[in-house]
């Protein structure tokens, strides 16, 4: 499985980005899929998770109701639409595939490269 994120960029507080993730996998439809984050002298963080259908969500509380997540099963790509963005929302953005709609990194086999996000205020 390989996951190649791309869409980060520099934007200032109150801007917005949109992420993809791309997946070569024949079964991505199988699979949650999770946005992480992590900014520098910080662990990696949870950001939001899309259940294998599409249908189930599940937002860190930092990012309701600005950040949104959808999934397109038939090109094998996740999306996340970011608006509103703050300065502490600059890190770099990490998309993967799990094993279980879950928060816990460990449940996620495989990672993209990451893209960065940069807020300025």
């Amino acid at each position: 499985v390989q996951l190649q994120a791309s869409g980060g960029g520099m934007v200032q507080a109150g801007g917005s980005l949109r992420l993809s993730c791309a997946a070569s996998v024949r079964t991505f439809s199988n699979y949650p899929v999770g946005w992480f984050r992590q900014s520098p002298q910080k662990e990696r963080e949870f950001v939001v998770g899309i259940s294998a259908s599409g249908e189930l969500t599940w937002y860190a509380d930092s990012v309701k109701g600005r950040f949104t997540v959808s999934r397109d099963n038939a090109k094998n790509t996740v999306s996340l639409q970011m608006n509103n963005l703050k300065p502490e929302d600059t890190a770099v953005y990490y998309c993967a595939v799990g094993r279980l709609f879950d928060t816990r990194r460990e449940h996620y086999n495989y990672w993209g490269q990451g893209t960065q996000v940069t807020v300025s205020s």
